[in-house]
């Protein structure tokens, strides 16, 4: 490997650490990291959407590239409209989890504590880290959604840095780990004032409130910016 490749390539790695915290990755995924009550499972939130947004990334790129084919603007401006709408459904099912949060206490060798639970429609009490799987398949969904919308940006940036299909692999490979890097980083530090809010349930009600409310009106712009401004709904209508 030259040192021209090495260097594009290790372009390719920075430039997925600079993708990872845009603002619609950062919010989509910092609505998982204000449920964590460990700073790890904020932490893994941040892996898993990695990997779903380099999976996407990887497979819908190469076989642009294979085919040597791009994405139609209508339909390329239509699957980031389904980031809008993706941030908007984030930021409503965090409104929800904040209105089931109540505190539980109870007392050990005289000491009272209080715990954070949430309250399911069945009348169970369950812990927040019993649903630590499914949010890190949700965080792998959202990385999913965001791939698959910016697959036709990638496709042209990796053609035009690089000469062949396997330069092109390996490029979106370490863009993909960048992203991952990227993600880790700020989801490990977004988590830090939640976890550290867990037993402050009004600190903690409201860290939670403001996710979601900064979730839900960021979507409802970037769908606003897509349709109007930047002529998506005159494309289709």
């Amino acid at each position: 490997m030259d040192v021209t490749l090495f260097s594009v390539l290790a372009l390719g790695f920075i430039l997925g650490i600079k993708h990872a915290i845009e603002p619609d990755h950062v919010i989509a995924v910092s609505t998982i990291a204000s449920q964590s009550k460990k700073l790890w499972h904020a932490s893994l939130a941040g892996v898993f959407w990695g990997i779903g947004h380099t999976a996407t990334l990887f497979i819908v790129g190469i076989i642009l590239i294979l085919m040597k084919g791009e994405i139609p603007e209508k339909w390329a401006m239509s699957l980031e409209f389904l980031v809008g709408i993706m941030l908007v459904y984030l930021g409503i099912k965090t409104f929800l989890s904040f209105k089931n949060i109540h505190v539980h206490k109870h007392a050990h060798d005289g000491d009272e504590h209080n715990h954070v639970h949430t309250h399911e429609h069945d009348g169970k009490h369950k812990h927040k880290h019993q649903h630590k799987h499914s949010s890190y398949l949700k965080s792998m969904f959202i990385g999913l959604v965001h791939g698959l919308a910016g697959s036709g940006a990638m496709v042209i940036l990796a053609m035009s840095t690089v000469k062949s299909v396997w330069e092109a692999a390996i490029y979106i490979l370490l863009f993909g780990v960048g992203t991952v890097m990227g993600m880790l980083f700020f989801t490990t530090i977004i988590g830090i004032p939640f976890v550290l809010s867990v037993k402050r349930v009004k600190i903690s009600s409201t860290l939670v409130f403001t996710m979601g409310a900064i979730s839900t009106v960021f979507g409802i712009y970037y769908m606003y910016n897509l349709g109007v401004n930047e002529g998506l709904f005159n494309l289709w209508f």
